[in-house]
């Protein structure tokens, strides 16, 4: 090989070692490159991330807080109201009420709240006083009747014998208390040899029906571990007790018997529906037909619907009927019925002590909800002949 060859080799050779350094060189300056524009976004990437670590942090720390402050009844407005919880409201039914009155920021929380704190466990039917100082715990454990429950260890239940219930409405009403069973009741009422109670029918006894108009509605403490018989006995004191000395010798110096005015005043308590002063104008329907017989305006046949009602429930009557045969029906029997049709009330009962002085010989529901009274029949007549009129049994 010439000279000349090996320079042109040594030539080519010097040439490519000059170009492979310099592609190596580009090269790394591009690793360079592509490593700093990672390391960029790396650095960017961790930025982003601790910005949205940091916001998230913030937000669930605010509704943390909001949660808490819920929860425990942090900063809420003074508020204090009546809560009533009824028979077969939820829990959301519930936390609506407590939203809607401030005490409550979130039924969500409220609901989830509940499961923890033992919601199904406490909050039961009854109206109760609550407040804003309130945390949830409070609240719920508030919705429970904790003097029932202690009332309840001791074997004491309270009931509320509503006005105007029957004798048989009565008795049911205890036996599903627990007060006693239904059959001891029954038994009770209908056979017990009861002393010092002179107002009792003693040719009923045998029948439940003796009982009727004198078991004073109120509510009682009964004892379930005593008898059915200190129940029944305890209600006959009441009605006892009920009726002052003054009542008692204004009723001795009128033309009826005690037996006749709680009577009078079962067919009152069943056909009022207002306050005292439609009862004492019902009252006076009553006595003035009883005492003015033969009157134009009206006779002793009192006509009063809460008869006949009477009839169908304790006969089992299935239709309304004004020719219904019996002597509880006063469309067809003059003067008062055999006893009382329910259990009325001091008020009711003093209404037929003491009734209005009126010319009123006739009376019926309208449809704004009051009893309107008539002297004359025309008008009464007219009255329940127009859309102003509302029957209250039929």
């Amino acid at each position: 090989m010439s000279n000349y060859d090996r320079r042109d080799r040594q030539d080519e050779t010097a040439m490519w070692d000059a170009g492979e350094v310099r592609r190596q060189e580009s090269a790394q300056q591009q690793r360079r490159g592509d490593e700093k524009r990672r390391s960029a976004r790396r650095r960017t990437g961790t930025a982003i991330y601790l910005v949205c670590v940091v916001l998230g942090s913030c937000l669930l720390a605010g509704i943390g807080w909001l949660m808490i402050n819920d929860l425990c009844s942090l900063n809420k407005a003074p508020v204090e109201v009546e809560i009533t919880v009824e028979e077969g409201d939820s829990r959301g039914d519930v936390a609506k009420k407590l939203h809607d009155a401030g005490l409550v920021n979130s039924r969500l929380v409220f609901n989830i709240a509940g499961t923890f704190l033992h919601y199904d466990r406490y909050v039961e039917p009854g109206t109760y006083k609550l407040n804003s100082d309130m945390d949830f715990r409070a609240l719920i454990t508030n919705m429970h009747d904790w003097e029932a429950d202690a009332k309840a260890a001791q074997g004491l239940v309270k009931v509320t014998i509503p006005e105007g219930y029957t004798v048989r409405e009565i008795i049911d009403l205890l036996a599903e208390n627990g007060v006693a069973t239904k059959e001891d009741l029954e038994d009770a009422c209908a056979n017990f040899a009861y002393e010092d109670y002179d107002f009792l029918d003693d040719d009923k006894i045998g029948t439940i029906d003796r009982m009727e108009g004198f078991l004073f509605p109120s509510t009682y403490e009964f004892d379930k571990n005593r008898s059915a018989v200190y129940a029944v006995e305890t209600m006959l004191v009441y009605f006892k007790n009920s009726i002052s000395q003054q009542m008692l010798a204004d009723i001795k110096a009128s033309p009826y018997t005690l037996q006749e005015i709680v009577t009078m005043a079962s067919l009152i308590e069943k056909e009022s529906i207002g306050d005292d002063t439609e009862r004492k104008n019902i009252s006076s329907v009553i006595h003035n037909r009883l005492e003015n017989p033969d009157s134009n305006k009206g006779g002793r046949a009192l006509q009063l619907c809460s008869t006949i009602n009477y009839i169908m429930k304790h006969d089992g009557v299935k239709t309304f009927d004004t020719e219904i045969d019996s002597p509880y029906n006063t469309y067809i029997n003059p003067g008062l019925t055999p006893g009382p049709i329910c259990n009325p009330g001091l008020s009711a009962i003093q209404a037929a002590i003491y009734p209005a002085d009126t010319d009123y010989y006739f009376f019926a529901l309208g449809t704004d909800g009051k009893s309107h009274f008539f002297t004359d029949y025309s008008d009464h007549l007219k009255f329940i002949n127009s859309d102003e009129y509302q029957p209250i049994y039929s």
